[in-house]
Parts: C-alpha cells; structure tokens; sequence
C-alpha cells in the first residue's frame, strides 16, 4: 500500500480505543522466511452464528437489528431482534418441509435487504449453506456466464431473488429443474415461485431447535464466489468454525466493555462479498448491534442516498472505500448539521478496496477534530474470502494510512521472501478446508506445511521492528520488468501513483512490460474531475478531454516522478478511460481488486495507443 511519509494532521489525541497490545512472536528462518503470531492466544468462540440472534431476541428483543428504506415514501422499515428471530425460525421450518440438504445450497440473487439477512440466517439454522451470488452475475452481465457456471457448481435447491421481474431475465437463463424459486417482491413472469410472505408464515416446529442443535463448527454456513484471476468463479467453503474465530478476533483487537454504547452502522458493502457479509454483518450482530441497510453507493448519482441517510443516522464506527471517503468530506466539509451528525457518537473510521490518500486522511481528521476535539482511529485489515476474511488488522493507533496491520490472535503469518518484498501466506482456524467440488485447486491453495497461498505481497515498514506493521505492496504476480530489466513493482507503484494524483484517479492499470518506460491507464474520480474543471454536471466522456484535467496529472505525476529514483517509479505517459472495470471480463478480484493483468490485456488497444510513437491527444505525456 501506500509507501509515503505521513502526512500532516492536526496535532490533537486520538478519541480511546482499548487495541489489543502488538505482542508479536517474530521467528526468523534460515531460509529467509519470517513467521508472525500474536502471542494472545484467541479466545473461545461460538458453535454458530446464528446463536447470536437467539442471543439478542432473548436479551434485547425490541432493539432494532435491521432497518431499511422501503416503499414511495422511502420510509425506514425496521425489524428488532425478536421479529427476526420469529421470521428465521419460520422461514427455517420451511426450509426443513422441504427437505434441503446441505448439497442444496440456498441461492441468494438478492442485493442487501432485510429478507436477505433473514435467508441467510435461516439457511444456516436448517444446515443448509447460503450462497449470495453478486447481483452484477445477474443484472449487469450480458451473458450469465459466470451465473450459469455457479448453478452448475453449486446445484442449489432454492434460489431467492428480491425482485422476480429484475431478475426475470437472469432467472430465465438457468436451468431451474427441481429448483424451488422463492420471490420477495414482484413474481418473476413465466417461472414457478413461492411469495417470501408464505414462507415467513410457516408454523414454527421443535424441528427448528433440532436442526440448529446440529449445526456444528465444521458444518458449511456459506459458500462465498470468488474469481480473482482464474476467469471462473470458486465456490469458497466458509465453515460455522471459520466465521465464529473472526468475529472473535475482531472483538479481541479492539475491547469493548458492557457500558459500551451498542454498534450503529450504515453500509453498504454487498453482502455476496467477504468483507460486507462477513466482516461486517458478522461483527455488527455478535455486538447486538443495528444495522441500517444503505441503499446509496460511491459512485455518481447514488452517493446522495447515503447522505440522506447520513443526516438521520449517527453511527459509531464507518467505513468505505477512498472514493466514498472523498465525496463524503467534501459534504462534510458544506454541511455544518451533516458533519455533526455524523461525528456525534462516531469512534472509529474504516476503509478498504484501495489505500486511503493522504489529503482524504487529513481532511476527515480536521473535521473530526473540528467537531469532537480528537482524532478518529482509521482501521483496515485484510485478508480474503478464504480467510473468513480478516486475518490482520491495525489494532493500534496509526498515524500512517495504507498499512495492513499485524496478524490477529490465532493466525500464523508467513513471509516467504519474492525479491524485495515478501509473498504472505496464512494458516489458521479462519482459513478455508478448500473450493467446494474443486478438490484440485483445493490441492493448490496450500503449500507443504499447509499454509493458504494467498497470492499477495507485502512488506514491513521497519524490517527491524516488525511490530511497526506491514504494508500491502500488490500481486506477487504482477510485477514486471521493463526493457532495461528493471522490475516494476506494480502495487506500490499503483498506490503511490494514485495518490500522488489525488484526487483525480481513483484506480489505475500499471503497463510496461518489455517496454521503455512504465505508464498508466486510469479510471478517474468524476466528482474531483467536475469540481476542478469547474463543470458541476458534466459527463464523464467529455471531462477526460478537459485541458485542466489534464494538466493537474501532468503537473502531480511530474512532481511524484522527481520524488523518486529509477525508472521502475517513473511515469512517463497517462491515459484516461471511460469505461468501468468489467464484471464479465473479470476485471475485479473478490477483493475489489482490479486484476491488472486480465485488465490489460482485455485493454490492450489502449496500451498500444498508450506506447504509440507518435502518441494522440488523448495520451498526457508526463515525461518525454
């Protein structure tokens, strides 16, 4: 991640946070590898998560656990611990009429909603694994390729959809033989389906309590997709095991005590990924926590949604991506009632997908400090679907964003030595028994002492003091050597290009493989690129032309380029581009990582119109 010093923040404490002590057991190998543990073994945990809904219906039944925006009005439909708790066990009882086994799977097509949350829970009660599979597979993909390879992995014997009319066109596109449809809404047109409203309305038995008796550690809670760089997504077992450890790690590295005001949360993070599913929706129900479903997102149109909810809700801990970060200061920044609504009972930030700038970073610390008197901790982890998924996390007081923590109580960390940077690798009860009905890519995840490759690099940010942290520096396999044979780290160099270009990219492609130089293709930030060509509606098509556009990069990534020594840090050329990271051209990675190489080669035109002798007007030259 992101390689620079830090940067200036107003000189005021953090807001308290009791963070698990770095007491980190270093063992050097002579081979160069290194192994991190946390010396605090990890504490007990739950059989399975559903106990903590029974545990919030018995204890705080009338408290909110869910709540969402719902019908013309757009008013907030609230479901508490108890109604939860009654609509899981029924819609588990007819889970259990219907006689699902675990190798039927429970499709969930749904984006976040209630009745999603209230699925997955039943699923897990009946022993039956819930699959949420990315909306993007069914209403954005022209193809249902990937769809229609997870049916077939899978064979699920339910599929819900939210909307039956939405996703008519998906659903029309797979084999539903023996595959029982349940809809929320509207009925799809055409196709069988039991209404949402029948199944909540099921006569609760003691086969309910039976059936979740049975639910065990190792028993398959979820099955989470993953394409990473393969092209076909994987089917990841996430065990009850898996899931109940890192809720527990997440609650060692930061304590809370019973005094403690409970969770709020707005997010928006999809459900179908790791991080929103698991690491989110988890950590909020084990809190007994309340949870209100965003139906805003960070990109052009829909960010107003989230302020709208922003207005009515006070959270205590936020996150989101860099993108969300940068529109939500400069609202904050505007709004005098918005930002003290926001920092009112706010005690920690998040953020992930990429490294947070260093101006988002001080801008968001000025505004907190102008409205609490103190800084705000922000937090990030990582991990994978595999890992259930947060293996790190920095549980303790950075002043330094794009770090990736320290290993959590329970995980063992190996650094295995890929020239300047180490290949991370991890081995712990978080980890994955393997790819569901793909025993042979199981048989490559791991290595000879059974540590799960993860495929990622990193570095320490004083290799003589590792508790200091690690830093995220990429894919192993994306590094590159220029003609020269000069190796091209692509993820720092990605990190510090994009920061260097604050705010206008918000994600870049690195190239020059057996080229001269490195240059960039980049998706830019559409709010920054209107606010500094000064056009307030203006399409994204025609601000990649605006001279004022380019001229900011040319200027930032002349400056980043005299910061640094050798031409593996150098950018010599810039290009803008319009269209959005791929779904079906597998241009993300379950991380919300973009795949650098299928990315390039799937945009291979623009690498050759980048490189081009005589480069067009679309191509900012940074250095000739």
């Amino acid at each position: 991640m992101n390689e620079q010093p830090t940067m200036t923040a107003p000189n005021a404490p953090f807001k308290p946070i009791d963070f698990l002590p770095r007491e980190i057991d270093v063992e050097r190998r002579a081979n160069g590898e290194i192994i991190l543990r946390q010396r605090i073994p990890l504490s007990e945990y739950q059989r399975c998560i559903p106990l903590y809904l029974a545990k919030w219906a018995h204890e705080r039944p009338d408290q909110t656990w869910l709540a969402q925006r719902r019908g013309p009005d757009r008013a907030w439909k609230r479901v508490s611990y108890a109604q939860a708790k009654r609509d899981v066990d029924a819609v588990t009882q007819a889970l259990l009429d219907m006689k699902l086994t675990p190798e039927q799977p429970v499709a969930i097509l749904s984006g976040n909603s209630i009745e999603h949350a209230l699925m997955t829970q039943a699923a897990m009660q009946a022993g039956v694994p819930a699959a949420p599979v990315s909306p993007a597979y069914s209403l954005m993909s022209q193809d249902h390729a990937k769809l229609r390879y997870i049916f077939d992995l899978i064979k699920p014997g339910l599929v819900m959809v939210q909307d039956g009319i939405a996703f008519g066109r998906a659903l029309k596109a797979l084999d539903l033989t023996g595959v029982t449809v349940v809809h929320v809404e509207r009925a799809p047109e055409g196709i069988a389906s039991l209404a949402w409203s029948d199944l909540v309305a099921t006569k609760r038995t003691d086969a309910v309590d039976k059936a979740l008796a049975c639910v065990g550690p190792k028993s398959v809670g979820k099955l989470l997709f993953t394409s990473g760089s393969t092209g076909m997504p994987k089917a990841v077992i996430n065990t009850q095991e898996m899931m109940c450890a890192n809720v527990v790690m997440g609650q060692m590295t930061r304590k809370r005590k019973e005094s403690d005001p409970r969770m709020v949360v707005l997010d928006w993070l999809p459900w179908n990924h790791t991080m929103g599913g698991n690491a989110g929706f988890h950590a909020l129900l084990a809190d007994g926590g309340t949870l209100y479903i965003d139906d805003g997102r960070p990109v052009p149109g829909m960010f107003d949604e989230t302020l709208r909810n922003l207005k009515e809700i006070s959270p205590t801990y936020y996150t989101n991506v860099p993108a969300g970060f940068a529109v939500l200061a400069t609202a904050l920044e505007n709004d005098d009632a918005l930002a003290r609504t926001f920092f009112k009972d706010l005690n920690i930030l998040g953020y992930g997908g990429a490294t947070l700038p260093d101006d988002l970073y001080t801008r968001m610390q000025r505004l907190a400090v102008k409205y609490t008197g103190n800084r705000i901790v922000f937090f990030t982890g990582w991990g994978s679907t595999e890992t259930a998924p947060t293996a790190t996390s920095t549980y303790w007081e950075t002043e330094r964003v794009g770090l990736i923590g320290l290993p959590h109580p329970g995980v063992e960390l190996k650094m295995a030595p890929a020239g300047p940077k180490y290949e991370m690798r991890i081995r712990s009860v978080i980890v994955t028994p393997g790819y569901y009905r793909q025993p042979d890519l199981t048989a490559k995840a791991f290595d000879e002492e059974g540590y799960y490759k993860i495929g990622d690099a990193g570095t320490f940010v004083d290799p003589g003091d590792p508790t200091k942290g690690l830093i995220f520096a990429g894919r192993v396999v994306e590094d590159f050597k220029l003609t020269s044979g000069t190796f091209v780290h692509v993820g720092s160099l990605r990190v510090a290009a994009i920061a260097a270009a604050s705010p206008v990219i918000q994600d870049a492609l690195v190239a020059g493989q057996d080229r001269d130089y490195v240059a960039l293709l980049a998706w830019p930030n559409l709010e920054a690129c209107r606010l500094i060509a000064g056009k307030v509606d203006a399409p994204l098509a025609d601000l990649v032309h605006e001279a004022a556009i380019k001229e900011h990069l040319k200027k930032s990534l002349h400056a980043h380029n005299a910061q640094t020594q050798g031409s593996s840090m150098r950018i010599a050329r810039v290009m803008l581009m319009t269209e959005p990271p791929s779904i079906d051209g597998n241009e993300l990675t379950d991380k919300g990582y973009i795949n650098q190489r299928a990315a390039l080669e799937r945009r291979n035109a623009l690498v050759e119109r980048l490189y081009a002798a005589t480069p067009d007007e679309d191509v900012i030259v940074v250095e000739g």
